[in-house]
């Protein structure tokens, strides 16, 4: 596990930058996370996709599928790339305070 510094908090990270202890998470934590991927401001948009990633983890223990978030936010998984220049797995899940995802390289 790692240590990050954002705007003089600090958080425990595993080796890739996701958080270590998701039950920390806040939008406080989004905000930050969100800045450091070079977001500098989180919009609606942000926010539908970063709650709905954030409720199914909690639900269901993973990350919903990217036609799910598309479907349910009615965002084109193309302007889930513009939102989230990492993409939705390292930027958006890491955004929302989840465990890297599965299969997330």
């Amino acid at each position: 596990m790692a240590i990050i510094e954002l705007e003089g908090k600090t958080f425990e990270v595993d080796g890739d930058g996701f958080l270590s202890h998701p039950e920390i998470w806040n939008e406080e934590v989004a905000n930050l996370f969100a800045k450091s991927d070079g977001i500098e401001e989180m919009n609606e948009k942000h926010w539908a996709i970063v709650k709905i990633i954030r409720r199914n983890w909690e639900e269901k223990g993973m990350a919903p599928m990217i036609r799910v978030i598309c479907q349910e936010t009615g965002v084109r998984l193309r302007e889930i790339y513009e939102l989230f220049p990492l993409g939705p797995a390292r930027g958006a899940c890491r955004i929302a305070g989840l465990p890297k995802p599965d299969g997330c390289v």
